[in-house]
């Protein structure tokens, strides 16, 4: 079955850098991973497993661990989940889809403060929930950049990755 790993906390420099995606990709495949792609340097990984996703979000974790140093979670997809997320974007032709970010996690959410934080007013910033991930907003002239996946992470007891709509469309399509 194809699975679309989203590496969370992959930074340019540093402790979480992913050297190459060539790299990551041969080390992948090396640990028993087959048809192994990745997109862009964000750390988006897709391969073909009959791994359980418990299994298989253990094997990326520790071999990226072991072979590069990074110590980044991994949140899982398969591709009709990443097609439904882009199919459901709350987010109409008014908006800038470039400042679209949908925010996906392996764990359930907690109704109760998810509510209380769809709720909240961001000012230009919209946080927007379907069935698949978060929605965000995030207008470039935005006076305050309150949501994150950080500040999202710590309202609501997740781990989480962003990615931008553009992004999610082309992985729902490899």
């Amino acid at each position: 079955m194809k699975k679309v790993a989203l590496l969370r906390g992959v930074t340019p420099v540093c402790k979480n850098k992913i050297p190459k995606m060539s790299y990551l990709a041969e080390i992948l495949t090396k640990a028993g991973l087959t048809s192994v792609q990745t997109y862009i340097q964000s750390g988006n990984i897709i391969c073909e497993t009959d791994l359980s996703d418990e299994k298989l979000s253990q094997l990326i974790h520790i071999t990226i661990k072991d072979k590069i140093g990074a110590d980044l979670a991994v949140i899982l997809k398969n591709q009709p989940e990443l097609e439904q997320a882009v199919s459901e974007n709350p987010f109409d032709e008014g908006y800038d889809l470039s400042r679209i970010h949908l925010v996906f996690t392996n764990g359930e959410l907690n109704v109760e403060k998810l509510n209380a934080l769809l709720q909240q007013d961001f000012a230009d910033e919209e946080l927007r929930r379907d069935s698949q991930c978060l929605y965000m907003y995030l207008p470039r002239e935005a006076s305050k950049k309150k949501l994150n996946t950080n500040y999202l992470e710590k309202q609501l007891g997740i781990t989480a990755t962003m990615r931008k709509l553009s992004v999610v469309s082309r992985l729902s399509e490899m």
